[in-house]
């Protein structure tokens, strides 16, 4: 008999937005995160941006997800009074050479199902007046939100059906027995071993890690990771605009270009850039302003870039490398390794944490039927 009938490994917004949503069906669910608190990595390193779907390629688990995830995100919020603001985002052409960007840009958020309003330069002109650009599109759905109230919101309803949350708690191995997997460990500094009927490993930068440590799990089977740092640098002083400004996206790049963000207490933030590391690496380089300032005057001239501040850096738990087109969220269970009673999430990157309840939904509905 196992000790607990399921295990989720990592305690980020996909961990526990599964784990609380598996509590909640009436499972027993414990959480094991190797960090002192809640999403250390990726979940509190982003631009807290609730997405609309439209950069996706129609069909993919990216596309569908973000735009079922959003509703349910939105409904979480009003429910679990979760702080967010559904500000809306401008998609702006800065030069009639873009124009041609802008419209596939269109052509696929409809594909996806997501209506974008066209705006012209002078339309976009009365909605933020320091804006530059020659055309625009106005994505209503889009908005913010606080990660880290999200993440308690989950954890509080986790622990409401009575699952655990064991932090400082690092999984060593996993070995295979009769209708079982047995953890084994070091939680504060201690050895242990549990056993559970079903694993699921939400590790986020360290999946491909936690998979490796699996008996059994062939190494074939475990798609590569490219970590890609994304930088953020804050503007000081008051915010010229009330809406999301996202440039098109760069030609040759895995990144959306330099955009400009608004937290709820209304700091603006310009970020993320791409850059593609070996190494887990969460400094800001300080002398990256001119570069930001230089991208961000494309669309705003006014940006002064002595204003420009180090703000904080992410890592995108990437599944593509450099120049590769974006590999879409993967969620491998026993037909894919051959390891029964494990599910893996590999690769969730953007727009995971949009996609966190709808996420938690397909895991669930994977789980029923092993």
């Amino acid at each position: 008999m196992a000790d607990t009938e399921i295990i989720v490994v990592g305690a980020g917004v996909i961990g526990l937005a599964v784990a609380q949503r598996l509590a909640a069906a009436g499972r027993e669910v414990l959480v094991l995160e190797q960090e002192n608190w809640l999403g250390q990595h990726a979940s509190s390193r982003n631009s807290e941006v609730v997405h609309a779907g439209l950069y996706y390629p129609p069909g993919s688990r990216k596309a569908l997800l973000c735009r079922q995830g959003q509703a349910l995100l939105y409904r979480w919020c009003e429910e679990h009074q979760v702080p967010y603001q559904r500000i809306g985002k401008l998609l702006v052409a800065t030069s009639p050479d873009e124009l041609p960007a802008l419209e596939k840009l269109r052509a696929n958020a409809a594909a996806n199902g997501v209506e974008l309003q066209p705006l012209n330069e002078q339309q976009l002109r009365r909605l933020e007046p320091e804006l530059r650009a020659v055309a625009g599109l106005h994505s209503p759905t889009t908005g913010i939100i606080d990660s880290h109230a999200l993440m308690q919101s989950f954890e509080a309803m986790l622990l409401h059906y009575g699952g655990q949350l064991c932090l400082n708690t690092r999984v060593e191995h996993v070995r295979r027995e009769p209708s079982l997997l047995r953890v084994h460990g070091v939680s504060a500094g201690e050895s242990f071993s549990v056993s559970c009927r079903y694993l699921i490993n939400a590790g986020g930068l360290f999946a491909q890690q936690l998979a490796g440590r699996v008996e059994g799990y062939a190494a074939a089977s475990i798609p590569p990771l490219y970590p890609c740092q994304g930088r953020y640098y804050s503007y000081a002083g008051r915010s010229p605009f009330r809406h999301l400004i996202y440039p098109m996206p760069e030609p040759g790049t895995a990144g959306l270009g330099i955009h400009a963000t608004l937290d709820l207490q209304g700091q603006l933030r310009f970020g993320p850039d791409v850059r593609y590391t070996a190494a887990l690496d969460y400094q800001v380089d300080p002398g990256l302003a001119d570069t930001f300032a230089r991208a961000i005057r494309r669309y705003w001239p006014d940006c002064r870039s002595e204003r420009l501040q180090p703000g904080y850096t992410g890592v995108r738990a990437k599944l593509s490398g450099p120049g590769e087109a974006a590999a879409d969220f993967l969620i491998h269970g026993p037909d894919t390794h051959g390891i029964a009673g494990f599910i893996s999430l590999f690769g969730i990157e953007s727009p995971g944490l949009t996609a966190s309840l709808a996420l938690a939904e397909e895991v669930a509905t994977s789980l029923d039927k092993l």
